[in-house]
């Protein structure tokens, strides 16, 4: 399945700075792996990654967006981003 969705960036300040966009409540995988992650496959403003969503403890389910694929954008900027699980397997 292929979700698409815009959101805002939001820094995270603690332990484990990143920078996150929300996954909508309605578009939210289920979690399949420990840790409340689930393996996508990601796509913010056409560039793609394989990656993991995760369930924070607030219940809120957030996409880690890396630097590199940011390209200048940061926390209050809005992002097009879609996930697709189950994450598909890569081919040779």
């Amino acid at each position: 399945m292929d979700h698409t969705f815009t959101g805002e960036l939001f820094r995270w300040t603690g332990k484990a700075a990143s920078t996150f966009v929300e996954v909508p409540p309605d578009l939210a995988p289920p979690v399949t792996e420990g840790w409340g992650r689930t393996p996508v496959l990601a796509t913010v403003d056409a560039a793609s990654w394989a990656t993991s969503v995760w369930r924070g403890k607030d219940g809120r389910t957030l996409l880690a967006v890396p630097k590199k694929i940011r390209k200048g954008k940061g926390h209050g900027d809005q992002v097009t981003a879609s996930i697709q699980w189950p994450r598909p397997q890569p081919t040779n």
